[in-house]
């Protein structure tokens, strides 16, 4: 039996001292660079950031919100995504929207993060399609529309963006802007949930049951508290307590009884 030997990356390269040396630092360096142990890699990335390269600061600023190798800094990760930002960085665009969406470092700031969105948006970054199309289908801080919404969802499903499948099965589950049907959402529930969406696991797990495929719909649940954020984790399981099903009931509790570790992205 043969195996496939994964590719060596490069080492990693010195830390830069001019920005000129980031001219010459191929993406395979790059990548060493990210799978370094924090304590090799964040040195490393702090000095590409602040010659000014943009990706560097884009991953920065994530790892400030992630508390990556650093302590937990969303001040300072916002800055890091500004500046990567005014530089036409997509996820720096998409990332400082997401800052002041949620008042990471900032206090809430809805026009600017909408006006982020539409910029990152524009590079056709799925997460910036996925970001906006949210903000339309809402119609809270933007006028609502959600034929467009549908549209970018389906610009950053084309890409793979699992949590805009998900919202695509909702449009077809409840008949919005499309015709109703159950069989494109359960489609496009199942690919949200093969892609790691939380959501998508749990309304493909309410489907499978509605299906009569209990076994099938307990596996899905048991995956929503892996990356759930700790609101969901409330809604989805008071819902589940509400179910006839014993075992999703048990299911449901736990979810109330362990929050799920927030997530930044």
């Amino acid at each position: 039996m043969s195996t496939t030997a994964l590719p060596l990356l490069p080492p990693v390269p010195p830390i830069p001292t001019r920005s000129a040396e980031l001219a010459h630092i191929s993406a395979e360096q790059w990548s060493a660079v990210l799978a370094a142990p924090p304590a090799q890699a964040t040195p490393w990335v702090q000095a590409a950031a602040r010659l000014g390269s943009a990706g560097a600061q884009a991953v920065l600023g994530q790892w400030l919100l992630d508390g990556r190798g650093l302590e937990r800094n969303p001040m300072l990760a916002l800055q890091n995504f500004l500046q990567a930002a005014a530089q036409d960085h997509p996820m720096g665009m998409n990332m400082a929207g997401r800052c002041l969406e949620n008042g990471w470092g900032n206090p809430i700031d809805m026009v600017r993060a909408v006006a982020w969105y539409q910029k990152a948006a524009a590079t056709g970054l799925d997460v910036g399609l996925y970001n906006l199309a949210n903000q339309l289908a809402a119609g809270k801080s933007i006028a609502q529309d959600h034929a467009a919404a549908l549209k970018l969802y389906q610009q950053a499903a084309d890409q793979g963006h699992a949590k805009s499948m998900t919202k695509i099965g909702r449009y077809y589950e409840e008949g919005l802007v499309v015709e109703k049907d159950e069989e494109a959402a359960f489609f496009c529930y199942q690919e949200g949930a093969r892609g790691g969406d939380f959501r998508g696991q749990f309304n493909y797990a309410g489907m499978l049951a509605a299906r009569g495929r209990l076994a099938e719909a307990l596996e899905w649940l048991e995956k929503v508290p892996l990356t759930a954020t700790p609101a969901y984790l409330q809604l989805a399981g008071q819902r589940l307590l509400e179910s006839s099903y014993p075992e999703f009931q048990r299911i449901g509790q736990r979810m109330l009884d362990t929050p799920a570790k927030a997530l930044y992205f």
